[in-house]
């Protein structure tokens, strides 16, 4: 049974050690962790099989963050998820620190791919869906995309990689968010129409609110149902969600608040408390 409101805690807890690791660490990217946190709640504390006390057990869910510049909703799910103690989140991008502004998988338990090099990170799920399938592993593997990531070759390449090998153990989410570091996506290189793009690569689409979490996991079980092909998943979502200044302000894309910025955001989540 999933825990709806739960979740919706959950994700309220995400949100705000996002905005207090960015204020930390004075360097990151808001806009885009926080259009995603739904997603990654979804997955980690409901649908992906993981274990925080054995991070490379070779029978998990993998999930593959091709946007890796949204690294600080990652770092806040997995330390919620108890993979590493939450006081590491105020070591963001700092020298040693185990959480980088890209995702590390030699130095952050949890990590199942290095990340950061935009376009790279579907064919590295597709490999790790491909070896579940010569292995006769059940283990799902999950990626999440930028739609300004899309934008690379390399994607269309992966793309037509899955449907090929018939991947229908690989669940793609995009986050379909609008901006990009440099504005609109429809205006710095049109990726219009996303659905009928995947669709036509060979791919099983599903559109959804990408902050409503019964249509996640509506999609969720849909991909799980479908034999012969990948699953895309269209998340629409808002970029800087949940914090009234960020949203859809494309200067929040790699924009570290303030602390009197992160006091009103944290305001805004319904304050500080112990979260």
């Amino acid at each position: 049974m999933r825990d709806i409101q739960k979740l919706k805690e959950i994700a309220v807890t995400l949100r705000k050690d996002i905005i207090k690791m960015l204020t930390e660490s004075a360097s990151g990217h808001p806009g885009g962790s926080l259009s995603a946190v739904e997603i990654l709640t979804a997955l980690y504390f409901s649908e992906m099989r993981v274990d925080p006390n054995n991070p490379r057990w070779e029978d998990r869910d993998r999930f593959v963050l091709c946007k890796g510049h949204a690294a600080p909703v990652l770092y806040a799910a997995l330390a919620e998820k108890g993979f590493f103690d939450k006081s590491h989140l105020m070591t963001l991008r700092k020298l040693g620190s185990i959480l980088q502004g890209h995702p590390n998988m030699n130095d952050t338990p949890g990590v199942d791919m290095s990340t950061g090099s935009l376009g790279q990170g579907l064919s590295v799920a597709n490999g790790m869906a491909l070896a579940a399938k010569l292995d006769n592993k059940d283990y799902r593997v999950y990626a999440l995309l930028g739609d300004g990531e899309i934008e690379e070759g390399q994607v269309w390449e992966a793309a037509m990689t899955a449907a090929h090998y018939k991947l229908d153990n690989l669940t793609a989410f995009l986050d379909h968010n609008g901006l990009q570091i440099d504005g609109q996506v429809t205006e710095v290189m049109n990726v219009e129409p996303v659905d009928e793009k995947f669709k036509a690569f060979g791919w099983h689409v599903i559109v959804i609110d990408g902050h409503n979490f019964e249509e996640i996991f509506k999609a969720i079980d849909e991909a799980k149902s479908v034999k012969g092909k990948p699953t895309m998943i269209i998340a629409n979502t808002v970029k800087g969600k949940g914090v009234s200044f960020m949203e859809n302000a494309v200067g929040w894309h790699g924009t570290a608040p303030s602390k009197e910025q992160c006091e009103e955001a944290l305001a805004e989540l319904g304050g500080e408390n112990n979260a």
